[in-house]
């Protein structure tokens, strides 16, 4: 039996048993960066996921990780069961961890030595509750092969790999785009923005409307004063 054939009798489980998140805020924050991240780059050469496996030595189905959030450039945005680093020629540019009480130690500890090792570029952690990160957003950036803890620069921290800046909002993590400062959302929120701006155009015009129609009346009014007074 050939050694191709060997590899592609390897099973690449597509879960690793473990729950996506331990609680709601977690989940929640979890899948909101995700879809952040795929409103801002739809339509683009751009693959993100959560909660995916990704495996990362091939004909060694142990070696895997398992990102909250990843971001691929360059990559079929394509939906995928798992995602073999040797297959897709790629391995993630970036990744967001949404640390809890069971994770804390695994996203500072364990973590950071494997995305090292793959070459993930940037990797950010990310406490919702304040509870288990020393400083609830820290960043890290890979530069000579080992990670080194991003700067804070006016209290935000920058992913230079997808020019987002982060920073907190009481406690909630807010994403900007790093060159035009707008607030990055998910297109949920992006179409929930764009109906109120529009309600609000609409009663605008709507005041506007009535206010340029008060002017004609008392304007007429004025005038049938002044043709009664010339009488």
């Amino acid at each position: 039996m050939s050694i191709a054939n060997v590899s592609e009798q390897i099973d690449y489980p597509e879960s690793d048993g473990k729950p996506m998140g331990e609680t709601d805020l977690h989940r929640d924050w979890m899948f909101r960066i995700l879809e952040i991240i795929r409103y801002r780059y739809r339509g683009k050469s751009v693959y993100t996921a959560s909660d995916l496996l990704v495996y990362y030595k091939e004909g060694e189905p142990t070696k895997f990780i398992v990102p909250d959030n990843f971001v691929v450039l360059d990559c079929e945005p394509g939906r995928r069961r798992i995602f073999k680093t040797w297959e897709e020629q790629r391995v993630p540019d970036v990744v967001f961890e949404v640390t809890s009480r069971g994770t804390s130690s695994t996203d500072i500890v364990d973590k950071p030595v494997i995305y090292e090792q793959m070459g993930v570029k940037e990797y950010f952690l990310y406490d919702p509750t304040g509870s288990y990160l020393e400083t609830p957003l820290i960043g890290f950036r890979l530069f000579n092969k080992s990670y080194h803890e991003i700067n804070r620069l006016h209290g935000r921290l920058t992913c230079e790999t997808l020019g987002i800046d982060l920073r907190l909002n009481d406690g909630d993590l807010e994403m900007r785009d790093s060159e035009t400062g707008a607030m990055l959302l998910t297109e949920a929120e992006a179409e929930h923005r764009a109906k109120e701006a529009e309600r609000a155009s609409k009663e605008i015009e709507q005041k506007a409307r009535l206010s340029a129609e008060a002017q004609v009346r008392e304007l007429q009014a004025e005038i049938e004063r002044l043709k009664r007074g010339e009488r």
